[in-house]
Parts: C-alpha cells; sequence; structure tokens
C-alpha cells in the first residue's frame, strides 16, 4: 500500500495536460523573434538550435511543481542555445515566464536571492559571447526584475486571499463544532431531566401501588376502603404532575412557547412538594432549609439532586426510611445533604444514572457532589453548589 501511495504521490508531481500545452503555447509565440535581426554574431536558429530553443519551452511545463529545478534546466539548455549564437532574443519570455513562477512559488527570499544573481551571471555571460546582446539584457534587465516582482505580488495575493479562507473555514468548523455540542449539551440535559422525573415519579407509583395491592390482598373480607382509595388518589396526583413535567420537557424540545430553547426551571420552592411527595410515599422525611433565595440554575440544580436523592432512599433505603434533607449557605454556597438510615441499593443490581445525573447537575453550575454509605449505616449525599457564577462575578 505504501508503495502504492508513493506512486501515486509521483504521479502527483508530473506536469498536467495544461502544463504541457502552456509550455507549447510559449514556445509558438516566441518563435517570431527567432527570426528578428539579432546583430553580427547572431543568426536564426539551425536544427540545433530549433532542438534546444524546443526543450527551453518545454522546461516550463515543470514550473509549477518544480519552479527552482525548471529555471535551472532552462538555465543549462538555454547556455548552450546562446553559445551556438541562435537569436537571442527567442528565449526572453521563455525566461520572463520561469524567473515568475519561480516567484509565485516562493518563498521570497529564494526569490531575491536567485533572480539578481540569475540576472548578474547571464549578463556576464552574454557579454563574454555577443557585447551587444549583454548590453541589450541589461538595457531590459526591468522588465526581468517586473516579472520577479509580479510574480511576488501574485504570491502575496494568493497567501492573503488563502488565509482568509482558511479562516473562514476554521469559523465555519468552530461553530458547526459548537452547534454539535451545543446539542450534546441539550440532549444530555433533556436525558438527565427525563430520568429524574420519570424515575421518581415512577417510583412513587410504584410504592402507592404497593400500598394498594397489599391492603387489597392482607384481608379482602374487611378492606379498608379509606386506604385504597387515598393510594389511588396519591397516584393520580403523582401521574398528573409527571404529566406536567413532562408536557414541559416536552415544549423544550418544541421550542414551544420557550424563546430561549429552555422551559421554566424547578427551584428551592418546589422542594416542599418532593418532601411530600417522598411521605406519600412512605418516607419519614424531616427537611431543613435556610436558604433565602439561589440563582435559577442553581436551585434547578439543588431541585433535582434532591429530587433523585429522595427517589434512591424510598427505592433502596427500605420501608418507611428516615431521610434527613438539609440545605444552607455558607462560605458563598449551597451546601445540601440528604442522609437515611436504609440499607442502599441490593447487592448485584445493575447501576443506574441517578449519581452519574446528580454529579452532572452539581458540576454544570461548577460545583462538586459525593454520595456513597456512610459508617454509621445508610447512604448520603453532598453537594456544594456556588451561589455566584463566573458571570456574575464579571458584571
Amino acid at each position: 500500500m505504501s508503495t502504492t501511495r508513493e506512486h501515486l504521490g509521483r504521479r502527483g508531481k508530473r506536469p498536467a495536460r495544461g502544463d504541457w500545452l502552456f509550455a507549447v503555447g510559449i514556445g509558438l509565440v516566441s518563435i517570431p523573434l527567432a527570426f528578428v535581426a539579432q546583430g553580427d554574431n547572431a543568426h536564426t536558429p539551425d536544427v540545433i538550435g530549433w532542438t534546444l530553443f524546443g526543450l527551453s519551452a518545454l522546461t516550463l511545463a515543470w514550473r509549477r511543481h518544480y519552479p527552482m529545478g525548471a529555471l535551472l534546466a532552462l538555465i543549462v539548455v538555454e547556455g548552450s542555445y546562446h553559445r551556438l549564437g541562435n537569436a537571442h532574443s527567442a528565449l526572453i519570455p521563455v525566461t520572463m515566464v520561469a524567473i515568475y513562477s519561480l516567484a509565485v512559488a516562493g518563498p521570497r527570499r529564494r526569490t531575491l536571492a536567485v533572480v539578481p544573481t540569475l540576472l548578474g551571471v547571464s549578463v556576464v555571460m552574454l557579454l563574454t559571447i555577443n557585447p551587444h546582446q549583454g548590453v541589450e539584457l541589461l538595457r531590459i534587465s526591468g522588465w526581468i526584475l517586473a516579472c520577479a516582482i509580479s510574480g511576488e505580488a501574485v504570491r502575496v495575493h494568493r497567501n492573503y486571499v488563502g488565509a482568509i479562507v482558511e479562516r473562514a473555514e476554521r469559523a465555519e468548523r468552530t461553530r458547526e463544532e459548537e452547534a454539535r455540542r451545543r446539542v450534546a449539551e441539550e440532549r444530555l440535559r433533556i436525558a438527565r431531566d427525563l430520568h429524574d422525573l420519570l424515575a421518581h415519579s415512577i417510583t412513587l407509583i410504584g410504592v402507592q401501588t404497593s400500598v394498594a395491592a397489599h391492603v387489597l390482598a392482607a384481608d379482602p373480607e374487611r378492606l379498608d376502603r379509606e386506604t385504597v382509595a387515598k393510594a389511588l388518589d396519591d397516584i393520580a396526583e403523582t401521574c398528573r404532575t409527571a404529566r406536567g413535567e413532562l408536557r414541559g420537557t416536552l415544549e423544550v424540545l418544541r421550542e414551544a412557547d420557550c424563546p430561549d430553547g429552555r422551559g421554566p426551571l424547578p427551584g428551592l420552592d418546589g422542594l416542599p412538594d418532593l418532601v411530600e411527595a417522598a411521605r406519600l410515599a412512605g418516607a419519614r422525611v424531616e427537611p431543613t432549609v435556610r436558604v433565602e433565595q439561589a440563582p435559577p440554575a442553581v436551585g434547578a440544580a439543588a431541585y433535582r439532586i434532591v429530587q433523585e436523592a429522595l427517589t434512591n432512599a424510598v427505592r433502596h433505603a427500605g420501608p418507611e426510611p428516615a431521610v434527613r434533607v438539609e440545605l444552607y449557605e455558607a462560605d458563598g454556597a449551597l451546601r445540601l445533604t440528604v442522609t437515611d438510615d436504609g440499607t442502599g441499593p441490593t447487592p448485584g443490581t445493575a447501576p443506574g444514572f441517578g449519581l452519574v445525573g446528580m454529579r452532572e447537575r452539581a458540576r454544570s453550575v461548577g460545583g462538586t457532589l459525593d454520595a456513597g454509605p456512610r459508617e454509621a449505616g445508610g447512604f448520603e449525599v453532598r453537594a456544594v453548589l456556588p451561589l455566584t457564577t463566573k458571570g456574575e462575578e464579571n458584571g
């Protein structure tokens, strides 16, 4: 495969059909100059002269890929052409095109070094062969330098345009990457919202359904209709709440009635509802909230963390677990703790996304979260969420 790549690389450096046609065209345009009077020591090219003339023109076919090599080959062939006393003016167009191509290819230092050197060597060579032509070349040296300057100007312009195009492409790639990043972040946020919402609601419905089933199965002949009715009412209320939150999440997906692409965020004012729902599921929850207010993003993160922690407690901590929820402000941060006295997840069960989602929510507002079993038994979730965002500090 490497041999194939090298072969393709060499083929890529060969002159294209257009390069050969261009070289032939320059040669044809230069033919009339071979019949111009050249002075006493010059004559119209003979067979060898025409052969060297043609070879000189054909070296231009390599000017794009090997500008320096083409110019050196031209010097060798052109030197032989002039030494034989052929019409000296005939190869002026070929020489100018070669110099122009060298300047276009760059770099500038090479052009500044090669062109004056080439011009000086050519003048000295012609002065030894034909002083009249040497003086003539010196007289038209301004045109040769003009070709080099024109080539340098074209090179600078191409580099400038190329830099503009590159910056535009880089900016486009950056915009696309930013769009993909935002889409990924939004998908992750929606996934967390759906997980927190559905896991919480389904857990509560499962617990409430178990209560109703237990009442029905415990003593069918002495059915406690009031308890069953309350359990079913709790299930219906949980379903209504879940449906409302799910509708809000779907509105975000549809971007309906939310110009910024996000719906109203839950906050600390929703914590009593979470506590009440956990109590209905059988948990003995003791909340302590000593935070007056928090930025919307921080409040939403705290709400979701508490929601997931209570869901895990109801699901894994056993029947009627004692859960303590504490939120307070200290050192410019909202500190959140949710502890229970349960047994924790059943060993061997597949891990879920709850802890991962809680850590992601804490990181989304620049905070940290630790969760794990307590030495005294039970499980604890601890989070520290800064109350001042970077944007507010800069403002």
